[in-house]
């Protein structure tokens, strides 16, 4: 298998493929690991990235100091991506930390998407008879279990839609934005006349992530995502897989419509497999949107978070007349990403207009006072082609989503139509046992 990263997808399939006993070849055309799902250090090239006139002032410390994540995200406690960490057992190389609090916005104000049943009895984002019915719910959904019919109380989870379950609970419209958008993650309001079943089941995965540290349900790497993909190269190694840096892609090769190698500095490295991002591959892909994220410096915590030195804000797209959601997440020093006393906050959604930064505005009013910005609009693309008779297996370009639910489904996508069957955890953990031997699994 034939690997060439742009995305976190790339890094962590090549890992699962050494893992599955596949030999893997990464070849990077950049000097570090991971892409577009590095972080940038120091300070100084994040400008010089981002094509701004000078150097950083000295009020921002060491440029040393600083990870920038270019494409920010959060991992679910209790998400696939972390299953996925402790699996492959990558979390040897990585420190996490828990972000202390989730935020939802509502006419123009920010609350604390509450966490425990205390705080949404306390929550001024509902009324009193309305926490009442909201608590009904929760324990509804953490009671559910979708192989026990007696859970049910006459919803089917493969027909009875969100829109009737939220109705049978009788919640109003700033619950529901905040109930499909906070806790389920939802980006628009599609899910709501799907079945309920994916609803259900991802505030339960909300509910669960919280119940493991308590103050929101999100980790984050210390010294930023960067350190995903290196983790994952070093799983990599371990299996036997090789890895280079700056080289740059010259042409994929095909023969009779199917992958054979990659030509790089005038060499050929021959594969039956390849994964890469659609930037490789302009004619097998489409674009489907564009995304605008923002990137501000602050020297301030976030107003109205209690001074939290980490957060997701999620601003619902009803709350703001969009059609899709806006994301704010913030880290900082406290994450080894920044300098003492400074924080990153990122702002991103879906393009919708012809004037993106107009869009986003909403977001970046939360943040004020900016000290600096750096703004990108990315194209998102997926593939066209799937890889069944090209044997090319490419990767969709990261959406806005602050966490990495989405990415991981997408792992789980290339997985199933490289390897022909499901990606299944358990199996990766008997393949290991067959390499390690149980005892040092003790």
């Amino acid at each position: 298998v034939l690997c060439i990263p742009s995305f976190l997808q790339e890094c962590i399939l090549s890992g699962i493929m050494s893992v599955n006993g596949k030999k893997v070849l990464h070849m990077d055309r950049n000097s570090y690991y991971g892409g577009e799902s590095a972080s940038i250090t120091p300070l100084e090239d994040l400008y010089k990235r981002f094509n701004l006139p000078g150097t950083p002032p000295e009020s921002m410390g060491r440029g040393r100091d600083w990870n920038v994540d270019l494409i920010p995200k959060f991992l679910m406690a209790n998400g696939q991506l972390v299953k996925m960490l402790l699996y492959t057992e990558v979390t040897r190389y990585l420190d996490f930390k828990v972000i202390e609090g989730s935020f939802v916005y509502k006419g123009g104000k920010i609350y604390k998407v509450p966490s425990t049943e205390a705080e949404a009895l306390a929550s001024s984002l509902m009324g009193l008879f309305e926490k009442r019915r909201f608590r009904k719910f929760l324990v509804y959904v953490a009671n559910f279990d979708e192989n026990d019919p007696k859970t049910f109380e006459g919803v089917d989870p493969k027909k009875t839609t969100m829109r009737d379950v939220y109705k049978k609970f009788d919640l109003g419209q700033d619950v529901i934005d905040f109930t499909g958008h906070a806790l389920a993650l939802y980006r628009t309001d599609d899910y709501l006349d799907q079945p309920c079943q994916e609803t259900i089941n991802r505030i339960k995965l909300y509910s669960e992530s919280l119940a493991r540290y308590g103050k929101s349900p999100y980790l984050y790497p210390l010294y930023g995502l960067g350190e995903l993909p290196q983790g994952f190269a070093r799983l990599s190694a371990i299996y036997g897989g090789t890895y280079m840096l700056n080289k740059p892609i010259e042409e994929i090769v095909i023969e009779n419509g199917k992958v054979v190698g990659v030509k790089s500095e005038g060499e050929v490295a021959r594969c039956k497999q390849l994964i890469c991002d659609p930037s490789y591959v302009s004619d097998r892909v489409t674009k489907v949107g564009q995304v605008i994220r923002v990137i501000c410096i602050l020297s301030h915590p976030i107003k109205n978070t209690n001074d939290a030195n980490s957060c997701q804000i999620i601003i619902p797209q009803n709350q703001v007349n969009r059609k899709s959601d806006i994301y704010v997440c913030m880290i900082s020093s406290a994450h080894n990403v920044a300098a003492q006393g400074k924080y990153i906050a990122i702002a991103s959604t879906t393009v919708e207009t012809p004037d993106p930064e107009k869009e986003i505005k909403p977001a970046l009013d939360l943040l004020e006072p900016i000290e600096q910005k750096f703004v990108s609009i990315s194209d998102l693309f997926a593939p066209t082609d799937l890889g069944t008779e090209s044997q090319i297996f490419i990767s969709r370009t990261y959406d806005a989503t602050t966490h990495f639910e989405t990415t991981c489904d997408d792992i789980k996508d290339i997985y199933k139509r490289m390897m022909g069957s499901e990606f299944d955890f358990e199996e990766m953990k008997r393949k290991k046992n067959d390499i390690y031997g149980e005892e040092e699994q003790q």
